[in-house]
């Protein structure tokens, strides 16, 4: 893996018709947000060669919204992704075996490994603080890997929100 792209789902409702938070929809603010930082990635050349999705129904309609703008990636969809802790996710994305990996998953994982990665690439403090102070759903975390695994900081994107 030569990059990592990390993803929190869109706004989800607070609850499901199921009771269950798995089954937890994306609302319509949800879904813009998702297509919006979509174009963004894409229009930076963040293209996935390979989508590792959480199955839940929030982060598969995440990827929905995002999929027409990375028609080449493989998608692989996995219920050990459905709040799985920052390790989990990483271990994940370092098993997918593509050279630009998108993993679209939850809070706290998403965020805490977010952190992680900044304070292993040694980011400055300010962006540490950043990015551990907040990660709204949607928001997106950027990093590249050299050849001894060591990431370094290549982004952090917060949807915008209408006023």
């Amino acid at each position: 893996m030569d990059r990592l792209i990390l993803l929190r789902h869109g706004k989800a409702e607070l609850e499901s018709s199921s009771g269950d938070d798995f089954d937890r929809r994306l609302t319509t603010r949800g879904v813009a947000e998702s297509s919006a930082m979509a174009l963004r990635l894409a229009e930076m050349g963040f293209a996935p060669d390979v989508a590792l999705v959480s199955a839940a129904a929030r982060t598969t309609a995440t990827w929905e919204a995002m999929a027409p703008l990375f028609p080449g990636a493989e998608v692989r969809f996995a219920r050990t992704l459905y709040l799985a802790d920052s390790r989990a996710l990483r271990e994940a994305a370092e098993a997918a075996g593509g050279a630009t990996v998108l993993v679209v998953a939850h809070n706290p994982g998403v965020q805490e490994l977010t952190v992680d990665l900044l304070q292993e690439g040694s980011a400055p403090s300010s962006l540490v603080a950043k990015a551990h102070r907040m990660f709204p759903t949607a928001a997106a975390s950027v990093f590249l890997f050299d050849h001894n695994a060591r990431p370094s900081f290549d982004g952090l994107f917060f949807p915008e929100r209408g006023g």
